[in-house]
């Protein structure tokens, strides 16, 4: 009986023992995994390779507080292809992965809101470096939130640049029938009727080879601006067809545009008779006084510069893996639940290398930046020569949208 209980003495303080370190720093703790999402692969991986490369590069150098409490971290990119249907599949893969406990993304707006639907349902936070319909937080879902603005607002920054700084008196507005791209037009006619600016034309296509159909009333009509609202493998092929066939106004867009492919496709034709203006988001690196080290880290890690939206990526994972180290010291060094991740990402004002970041109650910056951009590029290898003509920065609209 004596041997018995020194025996029962023992494992039970071994337990104790264990219990005790099993939150201490340094333990291992298992695995955590960050999920990516956008598009790797199509005409739009130029800028989702690069928001995927961002995050990469930002769990490489932000990771370490979450390794020093014992985890291992892990990238999961997947490759939504620009579509709703491919990033909802991926959406339900990626839930279904208890170790991923955050996520980046997406580039597409139409591919962010129905694969939210997926992230609110499982309580999975995703921190988004790109996209700006108003729908994909106006929902009140804690589990989205974005680093960059609003359409509802940048449509509008457009509108008056052609309408004040250019002087137009018309334009024509063509869109891709995108979540994003349809957004932004009628965002874009709303403040142009507002402002009195003659909407001579309003088209949706998905076309992306023979634009003809749409540039023969275009040209006969004649308006001073053309306004595309698309992403740039579709803008591309649309200006240089337009240009060709003997445009001479100004070409005008919003951050879709914002890619070195524009002028690798559309060539001259962005820099000839009217040239071409477009406003973002998110400005390049350059504009990011924070950013230096993170291009040239960039550049020496993948051989190129990064694209628009890297160093959102970049600033997203950061943002995820902050939450992540604050949820688990808040459990005793353990690994989080994703609601405990998610809660605290709405908790934290993150200094980042795009700035100070913060969240309000539907997951948008309380104050975002926004820039007005002069293409000065006739090909891709310039397109660092593109000029900020304006910055702003304004509060968030809120639900109100």
């Amino acid at each position: 009986m004596k041997r018995t209980s020194i025996a029962l003495s023992l494992l039970v303080i071994a337990g104790l023992v264990l219990s005790a370190c099993a939150g201490l720093p340094g333990q291992a703790k298992g695995t955590v995994k960050i999920a990516t999402q956008s598009p790797l692969s199509g005409g739009q991986s130029v800028l989702g390779v690069d928001i995927k490369n961002g995050a990469q590069l930002g769990l490489e150098q932000l990771g370490q507080p979450l390794k020093d409490l014992g985890f291992t971290l892990e990238l999961a990119p997947f490759d939504d292809q620009a579509t709703p249907d491919t990033g909802v599949a991926n959406a339900k893969t990626i839930v279904a992965d208890p170790d991923i406990l955050c996520g980046v993304g997406h580039l597409n707006s139409g591919v962010m809101i129905p694969s939210s639907e997926e992230y609110h349902t499982a309580g999975l936070a995703f921190v988004s470096p790109a996209n700006t319909n108003p729908v994909v937080t106006t929902r009140g879902y804690l589990e989205v939130n974005r680093v960059v603005g609003r359409d509802d607002v940048q449509a509008p920054v457009a509108e008056e640049y052609a309408f004040k700084t250019l002087g137009a008196k018309s334009v024509y507005i063509i869109h891709d029938k995108t979540a994003y791209g349809q957004g932004v037009a009628e965002f874009f006619k709303t403040a142009a009727e507002d402002d009195g600016l003659q909407v001579l034309g309003f088209e949706g296509t998905e076309e992306t080879a023979n634009f003809d159909p749409f540039i023969t009333p275009m040209l006969a009509a004649g308006p001073d601006v053309l306004f595309f609202s698309g992403i740039y493998n579709q803008a591309g092929v649309f200006f240089k067809q337009a240009r060709d066939a003997g445009y001479k106004g100004t070409f005008l867009g919003t951050d879709g545009m914002d890619s070195s492919e524009l002028a690798a496709i559309a060539g001259d034709a962005l820099i000839r008779d009217g040239g071409m203006v477009y406003t973002s988001v998110a400005g390049p690196a350059s504009a990011y006084p924070k950013a230096a080290k993170f291009a040239t880290d960039f550049k020496a890690k993948f051989g190129a510069d990064p694209q628009p939206f890297a160093a959102q990526g970049y600033d997203s994972m950061g943002v995820c893996l902050k939450a992540i180290e604050n949820a688990a010291k808040a459990n005793s060094n353990n690994k989080p639940t994703r609601q405990q991740v998610a809660q605290e990402i709405r908790k934290l004002t993150y200094d980042g290398i795009t700035g100070s970041l913060a969240f309000d109650d539907i997951g948008d910056l309380p104050t975002a930046k926004y820039f007005v951009i002069k293409v000065n590029a006739g090909s891709a290898a310039d397109w660092g020569k593109n000029e900020i003509i304006s910055e702003f920065e304004y509060a968030s609209p809120g639900k109100t949208q």
